[in-house]
């Protein structure tokens, strides 16, 4: 067991969770909110581009009776940093399934937002028996027959300038109200946390590798892993596994991917809101309801 990294007094008041870390065989160390009772039911909770696992706080206030784990992947929050080129969604799946294999979750519900969504089905697709339920929040998991991506991640390739931004100017960590419904959600002392982990120059390979590893087009590399979770979780869902999709439809990135996610799983459960990109800032009580909904699903 390792020490878990002291967080500045401002930001442990935000944050009065149970953390820890583990060590993976290659090194690297995978920091985490560990909350709850370990014998209780396990939700894995996984972040996105470029938050940590401070994203779930509120979810996870309201998940009592349950045991919640929610991982920083390496490259943010309090995890290790890996460099740029090291970042792909095998070596974040690796790193994801190392981590489930050492905690011994089993029968969890998988709960991804952002890359978390894209991330986590993958995920299932190497460890099937092990997932019992998923909700997914503004997310992308089924690609789009001509992947090109966003303006953002289409800016994200720009050679030099997308380096002087992502990383001289930390971003999107410091723009994420742009993203929200209501943009009074991220600021203050909640934006700064989002900031905190990355405040360094050196620490902010992690928010442009993500970007860059959306596809714009189908022979990205990121493609087949995704493909593969994606197949998953088709099957998943037709041999009546339980999904739940929550959705912020004023998210200016993936509000609109919630239609093709309706089409590709007709039975899953939808709640629609008027939260932005980071709805567990908005609308973390429509994410909680899920989860529970999907937990008794899953018995």
């Amino acid at each position: 067991m390792f020490d878990v990294p002291e967080l500045p007094a401002w930001l442990a008041a935000l944050l009065p969770l149970r953390r820890s870390v583990s060590a993976l065989r290659d090194g690297c160390r995978i920091h985490r909110i560990d909350h709850g009772d370990p014998a209780a039911p396990v939700v894995l909770l996984l972040h996105g581009n470029p938050t940590w696992s401070f994203l779930w706080r509120d979810v996870i206030a309201g998940l009592s009776g349950l045991r919640c784990v929610a991982p920083d992947l390496l490259g943010f929050g309090l995890s290790s940093r890996i460099a740029l080129h090291e970042h792909s969604v095998e070596r974040h799946v690796a790193a994801l399934t190392e981590l489930v294999e050492t905690l011994g979750l089993r029968r969890f519900v998988l709960v991804g937002q952002d890359w978390g969504g894209a991330l986590g089905v993958a995920l299932a697709a190497h460890m099937p028996e092990r997932v019992a339920g998923v909700v997914l929040g503004n997310t992308s998991v089924v690609l789009p027959s001509r992947p090109r991506g966003t303006w953002f991640h289409r800016f994200a390739r720009v050679p030099v300038i997308s380096d002087l931004v992502f990383r001289g100017l930390g971003f999107p960590q410091s723009t994420l109200w742009v993203a929200q419904g209501d943009r009074r959600s991220i600021w203050g002392p909640v934006a700064r946390a989002y900031r905190w982990p990355l405040r360094n120059l050196s620490e902010r390979a992690g928010p442009l590798a993500l970007a860059r590893m959306v596809p714009d087009g189908l022979e990205h590399p990121s493609v087949p892993p995704l493909r593969r979770g994606e197949a998953w979780l088709r099957g998943f869902t037709a041999a009546g596994g339980p999904l739940a999709l929550v959705w912020g439809e004023r998210d200016p990135i993936l509000g609109r991917a919630l239609a093709r996610h309706e089409r590709a799983f007709p039975g899953a459960s939808v709640r629609r809101t008027a939260a932005g990109h980071f709805l567990q800032e908005e609308v973390p009580e429509a994410l909680v309801a899920a989860i529970r909904e999907v937990v008794g699903r899953a018995g």
